[in-house]
């Protein structure tokens, strides 16, 4: 595949890394669901956020399988419907790897807005699953989380890539 003008050259990814940053983003989300905000609906989801990131840019290594694991760990901590998040997680990594060829082709700030679509269907996944199982809803402030997650997409996409743009030997003759 022939690099877009203007990308600069990646190092391969460490699956430790992911892992780690995958993990860093479930406790991200339990910390936030267990402090003063609460179980706010307006709150990004942000496993959902660095899974979409991930699945996106290493689907060989991050892909459905790993979405659902993560998706039954948030139902066990939040003690939801069992299934909800790994249902909204595994639609959104099966999303993610549909359009990642695609994605990658265009600039953060465009992938910010090709991204919000993905993350407003996955939020209405999850609020129906909630609501035909009884709950009440949450309000339209739910509005929020996907634009929130899309003002982050960004951020996400300096702070995970920046392990990934160090050269591994520069020197004068090897600019790369």
């Amino acid at each position: 595949m022939i690099m877009p003008r203007g990308h600069q050259l990646l190092l391969p990814a460490n699956p430790l890394f992911i892992l780690t940053t995958l993990l860093v983003a479930l406790f991200a989300n339990m910390v936030t669901n267990i402090s003063l905000v609460g179980n706010a609906a307006w709150m990004p989801d942000f496993l959902a956020l660095v899974l979409l990131f991930w699945c996106v840019h290493q689907p060989r290594l991050v892909s459905i399988g790993i979405a659902f694991c993560l998706g039954v760990a948030t139902d066990v901590h939040q003690s939801a419907l069992l299934g909800q998040h790994a249902l909204t997680y595994t639609a959104l990594a099966f999303m993610a790897i549909m359009v990642h060829r695609r994605l990658l082709w265009f600039s953060v700030p465009s992938q910010a807005m090709q991204v919000l679509p993905l993350f407003a269907i996955a939020h209405a996944l999850e609020l129906t699953v909630r609501m035909m199982s009884g709950a009440l809803f949450p309000g339209w402030t739910l509005l929020l989380a996907p634009l929130l997650e899309a003002v982050l997409w960004p951020l996400v996409n300096v702070v995970l890539l920046a392990p990934q743009r160090r050269a591994p030997n520069p020197d004068a003759n090897r600019p790369l």
